[in-house]
């Protein structure tokens, strides 16, 4: 993203199409205007919801939207529509909001909550929609003092504004939850929040992008928000609303309400490399023995996350090789998930669309058409990709789940995992980390759009592959039991992939109170762009193992949660293999209060249920912002609130504030004012828990 060739057309006329009367505008370059050709449409789907977008014969639309493109509302003939005749203006009333285009030089529109004296977005003067290499730009106002939230999963704090973003994802492993950018989702939407009303601008794009809000500052442009895109055209929906909650209702009405998960991934989720990985004892016996002692303390466990060990060959090389079994590891597998199911446990099983060129059925494969295509060898794509240990690799293949052998291999794999007791798919490394844009896709399980001759990795978006892998596992295993609710719980998402998805997670976090701290904000701008079954695991993937407080504070803090899960891969220089696990119960002194929080947990399955249900229904994040519902409170709109990352709200009636400094024992929690009289902020003290 660091080339530039920015133009921005000028000269507009109308469109053929154009018609006054209707709900939506067309604008073209004029035949004389300097410049490639270029289109320009803008057009009111609904009271509350607007679709823009800007192309030229280079810069096609994404053809692979994130999201189908929404019939018109009924009430749209209803709209009142006003044309200058003598102006290049065009203006629309919705009832809910009054939206202007001027085209006196670029296309510049303008969007009004009804009543509204000043504009909640305004494209940048001059400067709106700009052609950019293979890509596009699209600048709008900076509005000093808005809140902006969303964006999938960002470093914290929760405001996102005066900082920028890549718009991609990275298998970013040990990550710092206050500094790396990108982490691993790719979701386009960014929410503008003020008192006053709020706007989602949300790309359909798979492409990988960067946002600046009001990061770079121009002399001659001021301060702006630029959203630029690296392969084809704009698609752009625009998504107004009097409340965050508003907006993000209608985002889910365009893009899909959040699935509900079993009721299973409202209790205990355990889990940890070490166990997977073992000879002796075998893996399957570690697992049985880690539930045994679950239930010999007296901490009931839901479920059971089975790491990729299960997969790593019994000889040389001992490589990761997805959708098989170590049969050392684990002698009858069918016998080990009936052992599991028996204790109440279920089982997830990690799952990685990447085959390494040691793997046996490597070879099938490749000759079957699989994978990517890399135009400057004329053969089959390779790369380097993890194979044994930590930071270890070799080479291997992506999948492109666009070819039908890739995803019809993929498919068959999760069928054959449910055939013997494997109750969810878990997939993990997906963020398709791909070396270069010119790769080419198969396209043939997709739909092409008619005339769009380009198949390259960069205009299709890696993100492609994420969703279709998530549809891949989701209809294998509704397909496997269709009677069942289905549960695939992904690491790297889309706006598409949470179609398929139940949950997700924030990776391969890092032991340290910072970043248990920061992670609250991420769950928060996760919940905004409906990744709303989301958490961490507690006590840090990567890195030292917690203090006996340290692991206290977190398990309080994450059963508090809509996902709760301890899980780690603690590798060392002495031992990048195996590695260390965390157990609730690791500690002696303090396995009596880890117990009574774990306990807590499973006392608030149905709270829990009851907001995972108001999610799928409502697109309400049952984990949220403290000002969520209290926008008429002063005291939300400061900036200790703004960072989300000390208190939250847990569903409508808990507020949740944790201890992020070893040796405190008092805590600060403010109540959000509903009705004038209530207290404020709180000192909590020890030895309370909750109130």
């Amino acid at each position: 993203m660091l080339r530039q060739n920015e133009q921005v057309p000028a000269q507009f006329v109308l469109g053929d199409s154009a018609q006054t009367s209707s709900a939506s505008i067309s604008l073209q370059t004029a035949p004389d205007a300097l410049g490639e050709p270029s289109q320009f449409t803008f057009e009111a789907i609904r009271p509350n919801l607007f679709r823009t977008t800007f192309t030229s014969a280079k810069h096609h639309l994404p053809p692979f939207p994130s999201v189908k493109r929404p019939e018109a509302d009924s009430s749209a003939s209803s709209f009142k529509v006003e044309k200058a005749s003598d102006q290049p203006i065009w203006k629309i009333n919705t009832g809910s909001a009054n939206a202007t285009v001027e085209w006196s030089h670029a296309p510049k529109v303008s969007l009004y909550l009804d009543g509204a004296k000043e504009p909640i977005h305004q494209d940048l003067t001059y400067r709106s929609y700009g052609l950019d290499s293979t890509g596009i730009a699209h600048y709008s106002a900076w509005n000093k003092g808005t809140l902006h939230v969303g964006l999938g999963e960002k470093a914290a704090p929760m405001d996102l504004s005066g900082r920028g973003f890549n718009i991609t994802a990275s298998d970013t492993f040990g990550y710092d939850a206050y500094k790396t950018d990108p982490l691993y989702k790719h979701v386009p939407l960014l929410i503008n929040v003020t008192p006053s009303g709020c706007v989602g601008i949300f790309s359909t794009s798979h492409s990988r992008a960067t946002w600046n809000i009001g990061s770079e500052i121009d002399g001659m442009w001021g301060r702006f928000k630029v959203y630029r895109q690296a392969h084809g055209g704009l698609e752009e929906y625009l998504i107004l609303g009097k409340t965050v909650a508003d907006v993000v209702r209608s985002y889910a009405q365009l893009a899909g309400f959040p699935l509900l998960v079993p009721r299973y991934m409202m209790g205990y989720i355990s889990g940890g490399m070490k166990y997977s990985m073992e000879d002796e004892p075998r893996a399957s016996d570690s697992i049985l023995n880690f539930i045994a002692k679950c239930k010999e303390h007296g901490m009931p466990t839901s479920a059971f996350q089975m790491s990729s060990g299960y997969t790593v060959a019994e000889v040389e090389p001992k490589t990761r090789n997805v959708m098989t079994w170590n049969y050392h590891r684990f002698p009858d597998p069918r016998a080990f998930t009936k052992a599991a199911h028996k204790e109440g446990v279920r089982l997830l099983a990690n799952v990685k669309p990447y085959v390494l060129d040691s793997h046996p059925e490597y070879k099938k494969l490749l000759e079957s058409g699989a994978f990517f295509q890399d135009p400057a060898t004329g053969k089959t794509a390779v790369a380097r990709l993890w194979s044994a240990g930590g930071g270890e690799s070799g080479e291997g293949s992506h999948i492109d789940f666009t070819s039908k052998a890739g995803y019809d291999w993929w498919y068959q794999g999760v069928k054959d995992l449910k055939d013997v007791g494997i109750d969810a798919m878990w997939n993990d490394n997906n963020e398709y980390n791909i070396p270069s844009d010119d790769w080419q896709c198969a396209l043939k399980t997709v739909p092409v759009p008619e005339g769009e001759d380009r198949a390259d990795i960069g205009l299709w978006g890696r993100a492609i592959h994420t969703e279709l892998m998530g549809k891949s596992s989701h209809d294998a295993t509704v397909e496997s039991e269709p009677e069942r609710r289905p549960l695939v719980l992904t690491r790297s998402a889309t706006t598409g992939t949470m179609r398929y998805c139940a949950s997700s997670w924030s990776g391969d976090n890092v032991t340290s109170w910072e970043d248990m701290k920061g992670a609250n904000a991420l769950a928060l701008n996760a919940g905004f762009s409906l990744l709303q079954c989301y958490g961490h695991d507690i006590g840090g993937f990567e890195g030292p193992q917690p203090t006996p407080e340290h692991l206290v504070r977190w398990i309080q803090l994450g059963v508090h949660s809509p996902r709760f899960t301890i899980n780690c891969y603690k590798t060392s220089p002495q031992d990048n293999l195996i590695g260390d696990v965390i157990e609730p119960f690791q500690y002696p002194s303090t396995t009596p209060i880890i117990r009574k929080a774990v306990r807590r947990r499973y006392e608030l399955v149905p709270y829990t249920y009851s907001q995972a249900l108001l999610s799928h229904r409502d697109a309400t994040p049952p984990q949220r912002w403290t000002g969520w519902g209290y926008e008429n409170d002063p005291e939300v709109w400061t900036k200790k609130i703004y960072q989300g990352d000390t208190q939250f709200w847990f569903g409508d009636a808990l507020m949740i504030a944790g201890v992020y400094e070893p040796g405190d024992s008092t805590a600060r929690v403010y109540l959000p004012d509903s009705n004038g009289s209530d207290p404020g902020y709180l000192n909590t003290n020890a030895p309370y828990q909750f109130l």
